[in-house]
């Protein structure tokens, strides 16, 4: 029966923290690391068993891959704050710790909910995350956003959903894509990505279709076309960004 550590990263999620460790009885101990929370999410964990660490944010996939070295375990199960395993997910872990591992990754399906609702389409379903994985053999991902769990063995899929809490309300929505966009940008501009007049143009208006029409986000009622309009922002936003970072430079050129 191989050992199994959770962990998790935080800043101020009291209002998602409990859910997700209560989810995680399945493995052997739960790590939380902590980056300076004021609103008690710290204690919350502490309280419901996690053993918390403070320590500097340093960005996504650093964070994550600061949590797995504090583990005491080689396995890791890893969820955001606003995540959970749903009921058919913990047992799915459960009986793989009663067998011998056949691979280094496993995957789960996630759902999001969205204003409220489960969203079936929009290209958020069924959105496959490894997030069950041997830390000897696997490591997260990605400088700014999107990070992931690389591994360089054979990936499988386990039963079951990770549940995804995102955005309640609009306003939250656009606080997020700004944070993200910020981030976004900074990646592009590091690596010198250039984007044209044409691109910026058209590239919001073509996610906007793709996520509402040929994705079906039609089907997921007004969220549905709230999330496509939202994407469609997030690429303006993020182009804007990056050209107002390359302003100066084409100014001295």
């Amino acid at each position: 029966m191989p050992a199994l550590s959770a962990t998790i990263i935080t800043h101020n999620e009291r209002a998602n923290i409990a859910r997700a460790i209560k989810s995680l009885t399945c493995a052997d101990e739960i790590v939380v690391i902590d980056s300076q929370s004021t609103d008690g999410t710290p204690e919350i964990a502490a309280g419901l068993g996690a053993r918390v660490i403070t320590h500097t944010w340093e960005g996504f996939a650093a964070q994550k891959n600061f949590a797995s070295a504090q583990a005491k375990n080689d396995w890791i199960i890893s969820l955001d704050a606003d995540e959970e395993l749903d009921g058919p997910a913990q047992a799915a872990v459960q009986e793989w710790k009663r067998s011998e591992p056949f691979a280094t990754g496993f995957q789960f399906a996630r759902r999001a909910q969205y204003l409220g609702r489960w969203i079936l389409h929009s290209g958020w379903y069924p959105d496959y995350k490894l997030r069950l994985f041997e830390r000897r053999r696997s490591r997260w991902q990605g400088s700014y956003v999107h990070e992931s769990v690389e591994t360089d063995g054979v990936i499988a899929t386990l039963r079951g959903e990770i549940l995804h809490y995102t955005c309640q309300s609009i306003e939250e929505h656009r606080r997020r894509i700004e944070f993200y966009t910020d981030l976004a940008a900074r990646e592009m501009f590091i690596r010198g990505t250039r984007v044209g007049r044409i691109r910026r143009t058209l590239s919001p208006a073509w996610i906007f279709l793709n996520t509402y029409i040929l994705r079906l986000g039609m089907l997921d009622g007004v969220p549905g076309y709230l999330i496509a309009k939202m994407a469609a922002r997030y690429v303006q936003r993020k182009y804007a960004k990056l050209e107002e970072m390359r302003e100066p430079f084409r100014t001295r050129s």
